[in-house]
């Protein structure tokens, strides 16, 4: 199976994880195994977790890792990446890195449903399991559906493409990429289709919603963390700007210390930094990067410390 993806911040994921040859990391987003080959081929006695929830990704990644003897791919919701820890009897790691969004190889293939650009059936499941987005656009209430467009796609026009597509599915169902295209670009007024493709922020909200990302997300920042040893770099990419400001927002918080009122005269609290941004502003791709992958102008890497 052919499987191509580039992976994003290559080189800056992999000196940011500040790689021990003993060491034990987890990519919580293994995809083509891009960043896992780098990471594996750094080890020695050290080990590397490999998790997807995508079954092509899980096969294709275990392929390209076989060589390693260190590597091992799970498949599963990088949210569930403690259970995973804990079912190989792995208490702390030295590194996590997660690499968000959508696959260059989930886009590109026609039949896997992502892409605005190609015409299919309209799916998006990562895990190619469950409630798919042919399910949203065609049995979700005009309210659920400009709720979902307004939270994770940020749309200004969510409540009009929302009711056009309610009412598209008086006609018949709505099943494939391009018919939902059509519908975006009859809501949207004429001066922002010459912005660039007017269906982007409508795909990301269903793509969001039908694979969980946002609660995936929150619940690995909520454990991750704490399964670092000291020393432990907790790396993160992003692609836009919901996902940027939950890690941004986490990792500001264990960064803080003392929480007590400005006007007491000493601390009371005892809260301590449990971590260090390193660096502190996020890591955006070179202008070598961009010109060679266009898909990473968006991507933006965070990185703590666990002090």
């Amino acid at each position: 199976m052919e499987f191509h993806h580039q992976s994003v911040l290559l080189e800056e994921c992999i000196q940011a994880l500040n790689i021990r040859s003993a060491g034990v990391y987890v990519d919580g987003t293994v995809g083509g195994a891009g960043h896992s080959v780098q990471i594996a081929a750094r080890l020695t006695t050290g080990r590397l977790i490999a998790l997807d929830k995508d079954p092509d990704a899980v096969r294709i990644a275990r392929e390209r890792l076989a060589q390693y003897p260190g590597a091992q791919v799970v498949q599963s919701d990088f949210a569930r990446m403690t259970d995973v820890l804990d079912s190989l009897g792995i208490d702390r790691v030295d590194g996590i890195l997660l690499d968000l969004g959508v696959s260059s190889h989930q886009l590109d293939t026609a039949e896997r449903g992502f892409s605005y650009l190609q015409d299919a059936k309209l799916d998006m499941r990562m895990s190619q399991t469950g409630v798919s987005a042919y399910d949203v656009v065609n049995t979700y209430s005009a309210d659920d559906l400009t709720l979902i467009l307004r939270e994770f796609g940020e749309e200004k026009f969510a409540w009009k493409i929302a009711q056009n597509i309610v009412k598209a599915r008086e006609q018949g169902p709505v099943e494939t990429t391009l018919q939902l295209l059509e519908i975006v670009k009859r809501s949207v007024p004429a001066a922002l289709k010459r912005e660039g493709n007017p269906g982007k922020r409508t795909f990301q909200a269903i793509r969001i919603a039908v694979n969980g990302e946002l609660d995936s997300l929150s619940a690995a920042l909520d454990t991750a963390f704490d399964r670092l040893n000291p020393g432990g770099r907790f790396a993160v990419i992003t692609f836009h700007s919901l996902e940027d400001r939950m890690v941004k927002q986490k990792f500001a918080a264990l960064t803080k210390g003392c929480v007590c009122p400005p006007d007491f005269p000493v601390c009371v609290c005892g809260r301590k930094p449990q971590g260090k941004l390193t660096p502190r502003k996020p890591i955006e791709p070179s202008e070598a990067e961009l010109e060679r992958n266009r898909r990473s102008r968006s991507a933006r890497l965070r990185v703590i410390e666990k002090l």
